[in-house]
């Protein structure tokens, strides 16, 4: 599955996204548009008196002239009007036409297209020197280039419509230490880029995300991580990296140089210096096997200790209105038994066939499309993955909570029919098919050590699955739960002082399975109360806060207030924006998310 910022030109030409501008080059004029109104006619009367037949003749000449001119007005401005070319998907007005954008403008979106914004700015230099001038001469002019990466984080935590610096050109290995177990790395390359580039040394990452479409830079700031109670997030494999501040030029930090910043910048949301290299520490490349398996909660509450424990990777996948628990570990294949061997009692064909009859029944029952009339453009149904074949249902009719209950039994089965196990190299086994477009909201919070689970997880899961049948909430599956070890990064969810601690990482979901933009209002504005709800219910019972890609800023002024006052309970903020303030005094690395979730004085 492919995630990707998404830059779109307004000229009709279509552009890789590498190449939408020339590197060290910015526009910052401004278009505008001026309408124009048709001086009326210059009219002059006579002072005679007409007859009464030539009064009405003259008044129905010019009733039926009026008819003709309003015709004529109707024509011309429909022939202008309509139809929109494909170019103008974002219009201003001009007289009688809607026109495109200017060809210097571009639109940003991130990959679910929740979050979006348009910026003359878009800075994409392909080396270091490039890099360190965008950076001065935005520094002087106090201009923002705000740090964007591959714009997956489902809150846009990277835009800024006053202008982005992204370093996809700046995509290069530049050195493997074999004996270290070390890389050095291009802030600009993609996971799966890193991993192909260094798997002929024998090596690979410790730990995964979902997918590997981030750029590195991106997926440190943010601090994500992957699946397993002794890894810790991405942000722990960083052991050094070079910045590129406004301040004080490019400076380099390690747990050696500087470590207080380099820990507060190993997980610095791209507000302390554009992260232009970083030396990750790497492991082994090894296969894995992941064994999939159905439970249900009663049985998990007696296995969980042994599941984190004995497990380099687990994750469970809850279904809401069931009783069903997906339980997937991972482990390196054993040296001496080699990978189990094992017969699935369904085929993958079978095990997707009655998904593909719910669909079938609901095309029938919505009438989207009947098998008398197919749209020819339809796929065959055979070709959907289950992903799809959800997102298709979904669409038909997403906020019917009766529905969607019968969509999760028919995931739930799927996943009965999917039990056994699969074997490949961690980076094909870690990912996970995350479905379309969605709204997500990810939570952290501790779940007691290794040794002793406080087992708050697990009553964390059920407290959230009681909260969604009590308001009777159309949640999709999965509720997707992870584990980590601690970070020593501060600004890490996952931060402590405890070296046994660990962490518990839960998601809530809606799909947008749509481009209807009224449904996808609709979705939206359910998928943010049912986020409110467990915020309310649960968030601070079970000292939770949410993952920095996946946080969203409120509209309401208290709600904003109440939401920075928690994060100074969890986060050393005055310490962060002193921070700010030393490397970046103009703030031109910030963005209005930033600066409403740190409260600074010093903003451009």
């Amino acid at each position: 599955m492919l995630r990707a910022l998404i830059l779109k030109r307004s000229h009709p030409s279509s552009l890789h996204h590498h190449h939408l501008l020339k590197p060290l080059t910015s526009s910052t004029s401004t278009a505008t548009t001026t309408a124009t109104t048709p001086r009326r006619p210059f009219c002059t009367t006579t002072t005679t008196t007409p007859t009464p037949i030539a009064s009405s003749t003259t008044s129905e000449l010019r009733k039926y002239l009026g008819y003709t001119a309003l015709v004529l007005f109707c024509g011309v401005a429909t022939y202008y009007s309509f139809p929109f070319p494909e170019n103008a998907k974002h219009k201003k007005a001009q007289f009688f036409r809607y026109a495109p954008l200017p060809d210097d403008l571009h639109t940003v979106s991130n990959w679910s297209g929740t979050h979006e914004v348009q910026t003359r700015v878009f800075h994409q230099p392909e080396n270091l020197q490039q890099l360190e001038y965008v950076v001065k001469e935005a520094h002087k002019a106090k201009t923002r280039i705000r740090p964007v990466g591959s714009g997956l984080s489902p809150n846009g935590i990277g835009l800024s419509r006053a202008g982005m610096v992204n370093l996809a050109l700046m995509d290069k290995v530049l050195e493997v230490d074999k004996g270290k177990k070390t890389v050095r790395v291009e802030a600009g390359i993609r996971v799966q880029q890193l991993v192909d580039g260094i798997k002929d040394s024998g090596l690979t990452l410790q730990n995964f995300a979902s997918i590997r479409e981030q750029q590195i830079g991106g997926i440190v700031q943010v601090g994500a991580h992957g699946t397993g109670a002794r890894l810790p997030p991405i942000d722990e494999q960083v052991i050094s990296m070079k910045l590129v501040t406004p301040a004080k030029g490019t400076i380099e930090v390690s747990k050696e140089k500087d470590p207080e910043l380099f820990y507060l910048a190993r997980c610095g949301l791209g507000a302390l210096g554009v992260v232009a290299e970083v030396t990750i520490q790497c492991v082994e490349r090894q296969e894995l096997v992941e064994h999939t398996t159905v439970s249900n909660v009663k049985e998990i509450k007696k296995n969980h200790k042994k599941l984190l424990s004995e497990n380099k990777h687990v994750k469970y996948l809850h279904i809401p209105y069931t009783d069903t628990v997906v339980v997937v570990t991972c482990n390196p294949v054993s040296k001496w038994r080699g990978p189990p061997k094992f017969t699935p009692k369904y085929s993958s064909d079978e095990a997707i066939q009655h998904v593909r009859d719910l669909y079938k029944e609901s095309l029938q029952k919505y009438r989207k499309i009947t098998t008398e009339s197919p749209d020819s453009n339809e796929p065959d149904i055979n070709e959907f993955s289950f992903t799809e074949l959800r997102d298709k249902l979904l669409a038909m009719d997403p906020l019917n909570k009766d529905y969607v209950i019968k969509i999760n039994q028919a995931e739930a089965e799927f996943w009965r029919k999917s039990e056994g196990y699969r074997v490949g190299w961690s980076d094909e086994i870690l990912g996970f098919d995350c479905g379309g477009q969605q709204w997500v909201s990810e939570t952290c919070f501790p779940a007691g050590t290794l040794a002793k689970p406080s087992m708050k997880d697990l009553e964390f899961i059920e407290d959230l699955k009681q909260l969604i049948e009590k308001q009777d909430i159309p949640a999709p599956a999965p509720i997707e739960q992870r584990w980590t070890a601690r970070s020593k990064s501060p600004m890490s969810p996952a931060s402590s002082s405890g070296e046994d601690d660990i962490f518990s990482w839960v998601g809530i979901i809606m799909y947008l399975p749509t481009m209807d933009a009224r449904q996808r209002k609709e979705i939206t504005e359910e998928f943010f109360h049912y986020r409110h709800l467990t915020q309310a219910q649960l968030w601070d019972r079970y000292s939770a806060y949410e993952h920095w890609a996946k946080i969203e800023v409120p509209k309401d002024k208290e709600e904003l207030a109440a939401l920075q006052a928690r994060l100074r309970k969890r986060f050393p903020v005055d310490a962060y924006n002193k921070a700010r303030r030393e490397l970046d005094p103009n703030m031109i690395l910030s963005n209005n998310k930033l600066e409403k979730l740190f409260q600074s004085s010093d903003t451009v």
